[in-house]
């Protein structure tokens, strides 16, 4: 199986050359009588200014290790490829407008953590909250707001209350 993640980790470095990191960890945390096995399969992976963190469970009689590892590749591929568009410039990351939910609030410091539909934490400031609506938001509210990759790593602008 190491070899086996070891040649899809080889084709992710074939779409964007300068990965600083790339960690993958498949569980197969326990047997469950009914669905059969589950397994978890995360990967992490770093290229400058940016961290895409994908995770997966996947599990039922008919899903093997291999369709797990298989499905969360082809995922970090996908993500990957978006990184490198916008880290070349065929894709403007101020173009697309996304929605979420606020995972982390921390409203005496003035910031807080967006976290997307892929599982991604985005961070944003309370200035880029239109309207001056950073006071109003709680945790758990869904927003929408637009990516931008900035000197230190992305972020989110534009932030508002979906």
């Amino acid at each position: 199986m190491q070899r086996y993640v070891e040649r899809r980790v080889t084709k992710l470095d074939q779409i964007a050359s300068n990965i600083v990191r790339c960690h993958v960890v498949i569980e197969a945390p326990h047997r469950h009588s009914r669905e059969g096995r589950r397994y978890a399969v995360r990967i992490d992976v770093r290229v400058p200014g940016r961290e895409i963190a994908i995770s997966r469970e996947l599990g039922d009689s008919e899903i093997d290790v291999y369709a797990a590892i298989d499905e969360a590749f082809d995922e970090a591929k996908r993500r990957l490829r978006e990184a490198v568009d916008v880290r070349r410039g065929d894709v403007k990351s101020h173009e697309r407008t996304l929605h979420g939910r606020v995972a982390k609030l921390f409203g005496y410091e003035g910031y807080g953590f967006i976290e997307t539909a892929a599982g991604d934490e985005i961070y944003f400031h309370k200035n880029s909250v239109l309207n001056g609506a950073f006071e109003r938001l709680e945790r758990g509210d869904r927003v929408r707001f637009i990516e931008e990759e900035g000197d230190d790593g992305i972020h989110a602008t534009s932030v508002a209350p979906a």
